[in-house]
């Protein structure tokens, strides 16, 4: 892995550190989450996306919910 000295040193590589501050690093992360996003909506694993997978527990946990109030 790396020390901590060569991720401190890393670090100073990125510009706008007496401007921004920490704050500096804002720009990879925005990225870094819509690049995630984008893989979960386009890139298929199987048949399925993320999302068809999330929809289809979410369509299944209402109409578990909605059986069990209806049979009680």
């Amino acid at each position: 892995m790396f020390s901590r000295a060569q991720v401190r040193r890393a670090l100073q590589w990125v510009p706008g550190k007496e401007r921004l501050g920490v704050y500096r690093f804002l720009p990879f992360f925005f990225v870094l989450g819509g690049t995630m996003e984008w893989i979960m909506i386009k890139v298929r694993v199987g048949q399925e996306t993320f999302y068809d997978v999330y929809r289809r527990k979410a369509s299944e946990r209402q109409y578990h919910k909605a059986g069990r109030s209806i049979g009680d």
